[in-house]
């Protein structure tokens, strides 16, 4: 799997980065065709804003989240991929 992570109005610590490689090597327990993923993690004002696009076999999955904590973004936006994850993985399963 190839991560790309994008700093937008933020820099990427090294901490940030494992932190982010740490979150994405759980979601491709759950699914292992995940080719390419571009991470974009972005401060705009108060807000901490993290979307991702993952390049997995048949199909591309987005999710965006914001947060005040970057890190809980980053959390949230792993969950709401991993459902989406799972959902392709199930829909590809059936054909």
């Amino acid at each position: 799997m190839q991560l790309n992570l994008t700093g937008r109005h933020v820099e990427i610590t090294d901490s940030l980065r494992d932190y982010v490689h740490n979150k994405f090597a759980k979601l491709e327990r759950h699914f292992d065709h995940i080719n390419n993923v571009h991470v974009i993690l972005d401060v705009e004002k108060l807000s901490q804003k993290a979307e991702a696009t993952i390049h997995v076999s048949g199909a591309d999955l987005f999710a965006s989240t914001e947060h005040q904590d970057m890190y809980a973004a980053i959390d949230a936006l792993i969950d709401k991929l991993d459902r989406q994850v799972i959902k392709h993985k199930e829909k590809h399963a059936r054909h």
